[in-house]
């Protein structure tokens, strides 16, 4: 039984465990133990009973701009609509606070071109984006993800 919640802080291994294959791959930043226990309102984790399966977080730039991020289906998992439903339930939580706009950056285009986001050039992408995240990546500056946003 898939199930969609809020994380509390007990849950902060649960997220690393599901993030780790994709960290250590250099998909997804690291996140550490504080910086998830600062963002686990951002964050929502999926269970398939008891289970973590799937995690994701929206993360907020603006009033009317946010982040999808940290987004990763245990490989076991995907191809089952596990992410497209974590992705639509992250894009509900935006509508709820009033958002405007989601982006995201990633090496899966036609996954979110599927859910309605457009790809963007990375120069449209809010410069305090790239020096607080970014920055941290391996890849930067030569980054070869891919900069989509969809409109609410």
């Amino acid at each position: 039984m898939i199930k969609i919640v809020k994380p509390t802080l007990d849950n902060i291994i649960d997220i690393q465990r599901v993030l780790k294959p994709y960290v250590e791959e250099g998909i997804i930043l690291n996140r550490d133990e504080d910086e998830i226990a600062m963002n686990i309102r951002s964050y929502q984790l999926v269970f398939d009973d008891k289970q973590p399966i799937a995690v994701g977080a929206l993360h907020i730039y603006s009033p009317f701009l946010g982040e999808i991020r940290s987004l990763a289906v245990n490989e076991k998992y995907q191809g089952r609509g596990v992410g497209k439903k974590l992705v639509n339930s992250l894009l509900e939580e935006a509508k709820s606070l009033k958002l405007k706009e989601v982006l995201v950056l990633t090496y899966k285009k036609e996954f979110f071109e599927k859910l309605g986001f457009n790809e963007i050039q990375k120069e449209e992408i809010p410069e305090k984006k790239i020096w607080a995240d970014c920055i941290k990546c391996k890849f930067f500056p030569n980054c070869n993800e891919i900069a989509l946003i969809t409109y609410l």
